[in-house]
């Protein structure tokens, strides 16, 4: 189960360095963990998550298989990219295939590298990419939307959802707002996914600090935070000259560096991390002697679709879940110590499987 976040940006703000710093830190964990490049604008990278070391260790696990996202540099988004301006027809296809948008935000000042603007204003770089995006959802939805009023007229009743929906859109997106705010019952939600539209993406706004702010941001920076908070959106400072150093040290040097800079973990942690709560997702593992493994499911996901990420034939079989929760298996020293402890459990198909679960499929053939 793939996920894929976006990396965009104005030119100059940092983007291919904290694209880089990803890739290089992905080729650094090819020590540890499977990784391969899929293309040279592509990278696989684990997820940091402690807790699978740790059921590694109590459980001798051989191998250790962490949960991954994938990151996927954009080309650079210039102001007229909707109509086609730098590579505005290329932007909008890559986007189209991503799951949620980093937005990597100049937040730093340095004369040596201009601003494709000549000045920095990260509220400002937003606004011309977010402007790009609405521009080209609303030429998409104004020429998509006639064909199927036509339909709806007919009495499709799919096209009358659909066009429902779309109009809403078109509302937002004529206001200056992007199609993610607007507003639809869980039953529409399918066909608002189909419209796949750009600004339809969750957003993580990547704050490019100075090394100096690179632990707590700094007045640039906090603008930022202010306009996620606003709409909902998540935030991340870090400091793309730091991750690009410390992506090539070994573990010792680079826990060396981030001491002397005053950082606990590389930034790029916290943006990996983000971009996997963006998108709502939860880590179940699988733990045994020849593997501790993380698996990646979306919240909310019931017993059966949570196994057939490992094979299909899991969810067509499903019969129950023997279950642990990560507090619990740690506290009881591995599945044997939990059952004793009365805190292994056998769960069905309605059973929301939840963050941490260690778990066991039973399935028939």
């Amino acid at each position: 189960m793939g996920f894929k976040c976006g990396i965009v940006g104005l030119p100059n703000v940092g983007k291919s360095t904290l694209f880089n710093a990803l890739t290089q830190t992905a080729a650094a964990q090819a020590a540890n963990y499977p990784f391969c490049t899929i293309e040279p604008n592509v990278g696989d990278v684990a997820v940091p998550d402690p807790r699978i070391e740790a059921l590694a260790a109590i459980a001798g696990s051989k191998e250790i298989i962490p949960t991954r996202i994938t990151f996927v540099d954009i080309a650079g988004i210039v102001r007229g990219a909707s109509k086609g301006e730098g590579l505005g027809n290329q932007f909008l296809a890559n986007i189209r295939e991503v799951d949620a948008i980093a937005h990597v935000v100049r937040c730093f000042e340095d004369g040596d590298i201009t601003h494709v603007e000549g000045k920095i204003d990260p509220l400002a770089d937003i606004e011309t990419i977010e402007t790009e995006l609405m521009l080209a959802d609303l030429d998409s939805l104004e020429k998509r939307i006639l064909p199927l009023e036509k339909k709806a007229k007919g009495g499709d009743k799919d096209a009358k959802e659909q066009v429902s929906i779309m109009e809403r859109c078109l509302v937002l997106l004529r206001e200056g707002r992007p199609a993610r705010l607007v507003e639809r019952s869980p039953e529409e939600e399918r066909a608002y996914q189909m419209l796949n539209l750009l600004t339809s993406k969750p957003v993580l706004y990547v704050c490019n600090v100075e090394e100096a702010a690179a632990h707590d941001g700094n007045a640039f920076s906090a603008k930022v935070f202010g306009r996620a908070k606003e709409e909902g959106a998540k935030a991340v400072v870090v400091s793309a000259q730091i991750e690009s150093e410390i992506a090539v040290m070994d573990a010792a040097d680079q826990k060396d560096y981030l001491d002397a800079v005053g950082l606990e973990e590389p930034g790029l942690n916290r943006v990996i991390r983000a971009g996997y709560e963006l998108l709502d997702l939860v880590t179940y593992f699988t733990v045994g002697p020849k593997e501790a493994r993380a698996w990646t499911i979306s919240k909310g996901t019931k017993g059966p679709a949570a196994a057939g990420v490992i094979h299909t034939d899991f969810e067509k079989g499903y019969i129950r879940a023997e279950t642990i929760a990560y507090a619990d298996y740690i506290a009881n020293k591995g599945e044997a110590g939990a059952r004793e402890a009365g805190k292994f459990r056998l769960e069905g198909k309605d059973y929301v499987v939840a963050d941490g679960d260690v778990l066991h499929f039973r399935f028939a053939n």
